[in-house]
């Protein structure tokens, strides 16, 4: 038997939700229908309907693949969040996403169910690449693809920019109040930034429009953490083990979670603080400790790792050599994050090795080590100049940047080609050729990219050369012995 409505019965009790998914409405849109979804937002959200009701489930889109709207449609919206501790796994079924939509299919759907009053918040995980906005110039970038598509064609959207205006354009016309966007992706500021690229794309196809979402929406920014494996078969048989039924939604994650928002919700909002969300004034101090002190590790872990043949953050964390390259990229960017009142960075720190430790969690690096150009800036490229600025040493940057480098080049230790999954691949496929086995040169090429290093990080020659003395040791040596070297 498979999960949904009618078979939910035989779920373990302790399992089940604590309330009746048909007692309560839709109040939320949300773009990017992935595990990390299903894992954070909408377990929040499960958690938020139990403790206090109210009409706040959520049609979930799927902007691009069909697999999983088709399978959470089949299952009524339910699926199986097994949580994976060190001491066992502990799941429980989800019922908050009440209607799974794939966008593909059907494009229509979205800004439809934008311009519902009933819906009174967005939230969006699409990624970094997908929203199309340059971060510099706090503007839509008319270059990128599917922003460039959505402006030719913007009764007819597909992408991230083009949806929302489109939306909020019929919801204008109707005369409905707006709702608040929620971005909760990796981005800096991620509530500014949105609506700065929003701002841009309406003002280019109707400056009324632009004027009313610059007055009546409200875009709060948002920290989000949790460890996400993309679900796999192991996945689902786990989940068919503790439910007794088949489920062909089940996502898998760690047992930590984190939420910090900031509370500015006009149309109101979920009781999100039920799940253990944090409700601040201003989110960019918890913003900078999480990219600098989690997801910079993680950049490191991902490219070294790779490259040193370990599948697993946990492999990683197994080499003690490579465990201890990383916390002293922690204990570097933690001089960089500024006091937090509310966090024990040491504590926060030592949660986080204990996190990437984790047995139960088979997190790939090479899934995190996409996007790179997208992530580098904010996750590794801001701390190392703020360290140069104060006089810390830089070398935990340098070696992270250096294993990015070598990562870039697109060929293993074994000379094996594999895809860099970054959205300026063929750029950086185009400056490495001919250059892989000259670390200066490679360097310099990688430094020159348009748009990507800070001109104060890439001609400070202390930096610079930093970085160029341990891409030599893994150009030539390889990775493994830079990992030791460096350690040493």
């Amino acid at each position: 038997m498979w999960l949904d409505l009618s078979t939910l019965n035989h779920v373990p009790s302790d399992m089940r939700p604590a309330y009746d998914p048909a007692a309560h409405g839709t109040g939320i849109l949300h773009l990017g229908l992935g595990a990390f979804h299903r894992a954070h937002q909408a377990a929040y959200t499960d958690a938020a309907l139990a403790r206090a009701g109210g009409d706040w489930r959520i049609a979930s889109v799927s902007l691009r693949s069909t697999d999983t709207a088709d399978a959470l449609g089949a299952q009524d919206g339910l699926y199986t969040l097994i949580e994976r501790g060190a001491e066992g796994d502990r799941a429980r079924v989800i019922a908050s996403v009440a209607e799974p939509i794939a966008a593909a299919r059907n494009p229509e759907a979205t800004p439809a169910r934008l311009a519902d009053p009933a819906i009174r918040i967005v939230t969006l995980t699409v990624t970094e690449k997908a929203y199309g906005i340059d971060r510099e110039a706090m503007d839509v970038d008319p270059d990128h693809a599917q922003v460039a598509a959505d402006l030719a064609a913007p009764r007819r959207p597909e992408g991230v920019l083009g949806v929302l205006a489109e939306g909020l354009r019929r919801r204008r016309e109707a005369g409905h109040a707006a709702p608040t966007i929620l971005c909760c992706d990796n981005l800096p500021k991620n509530g500014a930034l949105l609506r700065a690229g929003l701002l841009g794309f309406a003002r280019r196809v109707d400056p009324d429009l632009a004027e009313w979402i610059a007055e009546t929406v409200a875009f709060p920014s948002s920290m989000v953490d949790r460890i996400t494996p993309s679900p796999t078969e192991e996945t689902r048989s786990r989940a068919a083990e503790l439910l007794g039924l088949d489920d062909r939604a089940a996502v898998e994650c760690e047992p930590f979670e984190q939420w910090v928002i900031e509370d500015r919700f006009p149309a109101g909002r979920p009781a999100w603080e039920a799940g253990g969300a944090i409700f601040v004034a201003d989110v960019a101090p918890f913003e900078r400790m999480k990219l600098r002190m989690l997801n910079g590790p993680h950049s490191l872990i991902a490219y070294a790792g790779v490259l040193a043949g370990h599948e697993f953050v946990r492999d990683v964390m197994a080499d003690g050599d490579l465990a201890r390259l990383v916390d002293r990229h922690m204990q570097a960017a933690a001089r960089r994050v500024g006091e937090i009142a509310e966090i024990d960075l040491d504590a926060y720190r030592a949660d986080l090795l204990q996190r990437f430790s984790n047995p139960a969690i088979a997190h790939r690096t090479y899934q995190i080590a996409a996007d790179g150009t997208q992530k580098l800036p904010q996750r590794v490229l801001a701390p190392a100049l703020d360290a140069l600025d104060a006089g810390d040493d830089p070398a935990a940057f340098a070696f992270a940047v250096a294993a990015w480098m070598r990562y870039a080049t697109g060929r293993s230790e074994a000379g094996k080609s594999y895809a860099l999954n970054d959205p300026r691949e063929a750029e950086i496929r185009a400056v490495t050729e001919g250059r892989e086995g000259d670390a200066k040169a490679l360097c310099a090429a990688l430094m020159d990219l348009p748009g990507l290093f800070p001109r104060a990080l890439s001609e400070h020659e202390g930096f610079r050369t930093a970085v160029e003395t341990r891409l030599s040791v893994m150009v030539e040596a390889g990775m493994p012995a830079a990992i030791e070297r460096e350690a040493a």
